[in-house]
Parts: C-alpha cells; sequence; structure tokens
C-alpha cells in the first residue's frame, strides 16, 4: 500500500466505495463515494488527537478484543495514516480540534461524491470470516471458544495481548488446545465449498507457532480432511506432525464447558482409529477455522458493476477453466478471492493475470469485436422493454425510438431475439431468409 500511495500515476481513494457505475470497456464512469472522516488530509497522525480523547469504542481490527478510542488511525500500517473519528461514540467534546496543531479537525465534514472516468476496472473485493451462529460449537456461548482470525490478532506483536496467547475467560495462558477445522464450510446447511485448503495452512502456521513460543502446550486438530496441496505444503505439514501436534480425524459431537474452570469438555471420536465409540476430551481453549466468505455488501457491487455470481456469492468468470480472470462485461476482471477462496500466492498470480490481461487491452488504439450483434428494426418495434429485461448482458436500453442495442456489450446471444413479440430484432449474419435457403439447399440434396 505504501509504494502504491507513492507512485505518481496512482491514485488511492481510502475510506470509499463505489456509488455506481456506467458505460462500457474503455469509457466507464465510475463514481465514488469518499466517506467523511471529519479529519482533513492535512493530518500528518501524530497521534496528539487521540491521546486525549476521552471516548473509547471497540477495536474492530483487533476483532473486537479491546478498545479504541473514538478518533484513531484504524491500524499502525494504514496509508495514509490519517486519523478518522467514530461519530457513533464521539462526545463532541473538543480536546482533539484543542489537541491538533495542524487544525485538521472538521466536525463538519461531508461525504464527497467524485466521478472518474476510466477504461477498465479490476474486482479485487477481498472476503470475510465466516462468522458461526451463537452456540455453533460453543462460539459465543462460551468465552475460550474463538476464530482464528481472533488468534492471528492475539498472536501478532502489535495485537491486543501483545503476542501473549491467554484466555478470554482469565488471562491465563491455554496449555491444550484443539484446532476445529471446516467450521461453515463443506457443509450442507452453512457453505457447501472448501476454503481452498487456506483454513488448513493458517492452522498449521498457528499451531506450530504456539508450539515455538510455548515448548510444552499440547495441540490437536481436529479435521476432516487436510488439504495442504500447495508448493511444499505437505513438507509444512509433515513437519507439524513431527513437532508433536496431533491430527485427529473426527466430526465433534458436543461441546460443554466447566463452569468451575470454564474448561471444555469435548465429545469425539477418532474415525481413523477408534472404534470404540465417542470419548471425551478437555480443553483450555478451542479455535474454530472458519469458511472464508464473500464481503457482505458484494450483493450491492454485483448490482452496480452488472456481474454475475455463483451459488456460494463470489463473483462468477467467463469461463472456470479457459477464462478464470474476465467477466461476462467486457473491461471488467476478477482478482484474488472476489472470484473464489484461493492462497496469497494464486492471489498474487491472477493479479498480475488481471494487470497484464488490461494493460494489453488499454494499450490499443481499437477494440476489436465480433460482428455478430444483434440489430433493431426501429419500425417494428413496440416499446415492450422485453429485450431489455431479458438481456443477460445489459446491453439494450429503451430509448423514444424503440429499443437500442450497445455493440460492445452485446455477445450476439440470440436472448432478445427470441424474446421480442413483435420480431423487431435480428442477428447481423443470421437472419431467417438465410436459414430459409439453408434448409432449402439441404432438401434439394435429399
Amino acid at each position: 500500500m505504501l509504494e502504491a500511495a507513492r507512485t505518481d500515476n496512482l491514485n488511492l481513494y481510502t475510506y470509499s466505495e463505489v456509488e455506481a457505475v456506467d458505460g462500457f470497456v474503455g469509457n466507464y464512469t465510475v463514481k465514488i463515494r469518499e466517506k467523511a472522516r471529519y479529519v482533513t488530509n492535512e493530518c500528518n497522525g501524530c497521534g496528539s488527537c487521540v491521546d486525549v480523547c476521552p471516548a473509547y469504542g471497540y477495536n474492530e481490527f483487533n476483532e473486537n478484543m479491546d478498545s479504541r478510542k473514538a478518533i484513531y488511525v484504524a491500524f499502525d500500517q494504514a496509508v495514509p495514516s490519517i486519523a478518522q473519528i467514530d461519530m457513533d461514540r464521539c462526545i463532541k467534546c473538543g480536546l482533539c480540534q484543542g489537541a491538533c496543531d495542524l487544525d485538521a479537525i472538521d466536525f463538519d465534514q461531508e461525504d464527497q461524491l467524485k466521478e472518474l472516468k476510466v477504461g477498465s476496472i479490476i474486482v479485487a473485493t477481498g472476503w470475510e470470516e465466516y462468522e458461526p451462529e451463537d452456540g455453533y460449537l460453543g462460539y459465543n456461548e462460551f468465552p475460550n471458544v474463538i476464530t482464528q482470525m481472533k488468534l492471528e490478532r492475539m498472536l501478532a506483536p502489535n495485537g491486543p495481548t501483545v503476542g501473549h496467547l491467554v484466555r478470554p475467560s482469565d488471562g491465563k495462558r491455554p496449555k491444550r488446545i484443539l484446532f476445529i477445522q471446516c467450521v461453515g464450510s463443506r457443509d450442507l446447511n452453512r457453505n457447501t465449498y472448501c476454503s481452498s485448503g487456506v483454513c488448513c495452512m493458517i492452522t498449521i502456521k498457528n499451531s506450530k507457532l504456539i508450539q515455538q513460543h510455548y515448548p510444552d502446550s499440547d495441540i490437536t486438530v481436529a479435521y476432516m480432511d487436510i488439504r495442504a496441496a500447495g508448493k511444499d505444503y505437505e513438507q509444512y505439514f509433515t513437519q507439524s506432525r513431527k513437532a508433536g501436534i496431533k491430527y485427529i480425524r473426527t466430526n465433534i459431537s458436543r461441546i460443554k464447558e466447566d463452569p468451575e474452570t470454564h474448561n471444555l469438555k469435548v465429545l469425539m471420536q477418532n474415525t481413523l482409529r477408534d472404534s470404540l465409540g465417542l470419548h471425551e476430551h478437555e480443553f483450555d481453549l478451542i479455535v474454530l477455522s472458519a469458511a472464508m466468505i464473500p464481503p457482505s455488501d458484494s450483493g450491492k457491487l454485483k448490482d452496480i458493476l452488472k456481474l454475475e455470481t455463483s451459488q456460494d456469492g463470489f463473483f462468477k468468470e467467463y469461463h472456470s477453466r479457459l477464462n478464470p480472470i474476465d467477466t461476462k462485461v467486457p473491461g471488467i476482471v476478477l482478482a484474488g478471492v472476489s472470484q473464489g477462496p484461493k492462497s496469497i500466492a494464486e492471489s498474487i498470480a491472477q493479479g498480475r493475470g488481471a494487470a497484464s490481461s488490461l494493460a494489453r487491452l488499454l494499450g490499443k488504439d481499437k477494440y476489436r469485436i465480433s460482428l455478430i450483434r444483434a440489430k433493431v428494426d426501429k419500425e417494428k418495434c413496440s416499446g415492450c422493454s422485453l429485450c431489455e429485461l431479458n438481456c443477460p448482458y445489459d446491453a439494450i436500453t429503451l430509448v423514444e425510438e424503440g429499443a437500442e442495442v450497445n455493440e460492445i456489450l452485446c455477445h450476439g446471444c440470440g436472448t432478445c431475439l427470441a424474446n421480442c413479440p413483435s420480431e423487431a430484432i435480428t442477428l447481423r449474419y443470421y437472419k431467417e431468409p438465410q436459414y430459409e435457403r439453408q434448409i432449402d439447399a439441404i432438401l434439394e440434396e435429399l
């Protein structure tokens, strides 16, 4: 991000969201809403305002495990390093204004709409961690059941516990730790897909990290299948087992909490070795490896960009094997987990592919299209708008004279032709007289 911010011909719009997109490849108009920070760009991130602020809120970056001030910098590496005010927590005391030597605090600041002209769009919206429903595997029911993201923030030196692993219930270090895999994924009642082995590798990484910091830890991983399919992944998994981390292929039957110690009693069976039935094991901490899911606002962006999503909610590519980068809309491509769960290495590779694809496209003076496109006979068109409603590429708009086809967006699929009650639409090179002559020629040979 810092390198991007320092690049002269690259503009960053942080704390912003896309409001609308119009146009076509080479000529897109994008409206962006820059949200009000209530702090101007004069801010240098010195933190004087944060020091004097008396109001507190939950720290979202640390998974709400600690607090932050009502005026704050989102996280230490934020670009740009500009503070913002949480108006839901701010008490309007004015102490931050008095502490700021640059007069950067502006309580009257409002959202700003900006309009950009761009030739192409890369969708790289990332992902969110699946949040289990209350009570599922003890989540939000027992304090010592946490997710991988919370564990990540705990183990981080700049996290809420300064890198120390502690139990939320009493602040003590847990010795017996259970990782539960495939939480919310590979599940017919939640998400049917696998998160591309990412959850497995995060568990292996974090379990090894805990073992290195606390050699007396007793770590168990409850899994369906370990999917270590990437380069050197299997070797990493083998090293984890040699380090003493136990892997049990099992499904969790029940989790109960000891009300006095807050330890967790888990009923499970080793499906590979144990034929004697279920056994109860006790743990100090449980970590849930939850699924990767699309961002909560991806549905809104789907409508704005007129894209399709697959059944799991991720953006749909043009072809899953032959063209996994492009979308059905020319000039809009996908990168990273916006298209589906994948690792960092895979996301980088797809991001570079997306950039290369668009560089080739925008580096040309002309955009080549197939001539097989829909044509409207304005004299026959009744203006019923059925073609506009049924076009899967949003290539048809209704104007005063009748339906109008955007030949850049049109793919020549013929959906509009099939839906037109007035027979006002034809496909170039696929007119009825042509078919009639072909049929006549075939019949003559018979």
